[in-house]
């Protein structure tokens, strides 16, 4: 398959969390299918439209935000850095995954202290700036019209992404932007439904690099154990 985009992730290991999470999303980005959504009354929309904006992505936390790849660089060559860090980068352990409102969207979120998770995440941003393509003026254009701080613009310009290095923030989205009342409603209902499936202790023990199709939507390349 042709990727447009490329992308490293950390993606739940197969089980009943990924399961839920691909169902909950309608998309199994390891599997590269769509997946019916389950039945859960009490939401204040259908699933389907709450988990619209994420689904293309699946389940996962950006490490290395999507990029293109440049002139004279390939895939081959990004599956061969990819796997050499792997070999090089150490697990990460913290105390669990909690379900949380992280503004107007519902993620899941670690538990504990997160210094060698974000430094796993700027490590990970770093390695593969060889492999990503300077932004477009569209694609500039498009991020600051969000709204940035002159602190992410500087993030931005410098990594292609407003939201990564001192403004990281490990988090695996299951929700577009809701309003309030709304995300407080999605958080009581699925709460728990999720919590049961949620680990204790919590363990990034690999990578998962990704690729998105002509469609958007993020497919698993391949998955890789920490061994550092």
């Amino acid at each position: 398959m042709d990727f447009k985009r490329y992308a490293v992730y950390v993606t739940p290991e197969r089980g009943p969390l990924a399961d839920f999470g691909a169902a909950w999303l309608g998309w199994d980005c390891m599997t590269g299918r769509s997946v019916d959504h389950p039945e859960v009354p009490g939401l204040p929309l259908p699933v389907a439209e709450i988990t619209e904006t994420p689904r293309k992505y699946g389940l996962h936390a950006t490490m290395k935000p999507p990029f293109r790849l440049p002139e004279g660089q390939s895939e081959a060559a990004l599956i061969a850095a990819f796997d050499g860090f792997c070999l090089s980068a150490a697990p990460v352990a913290l105390e669990a995954l909690n379900l949380a409102r992280l503004g107007r969207f519902l993620a899941l979120v670690p538990r504990g202290d997160q210094t060698a998770l974000n430094a796993l995440a700027a490590a990970t941003v770093h390695a593969f700036e060889p492999f990503r393509a300077p932004l477009t003026e569209a694609e500039l254009a498009r991020r600051r019209a969000g709204g940035l701080s002159p602190e992410q613009d500087v993030l931005l310009l410098t990594w292609g992404y407003p939201y990564v290095m001192e403004a990281f923030r490990f988090h695996i989205t299951l929700t577009g932007k809701l309003p309030r009342a709304q995300a407080i409603q999605t958080e009581t209902i699925l709460a728990p439904l999720i919590e049961p499936l949620l680990p204790r202790p919590f363990l990034i023990a690999g990578l998962s690099l990704m690729g998105e199709d002509a469609l958007g939507c993020f497919h698993l390349i391949e998955r890789r154990a920490l061994r550092g």
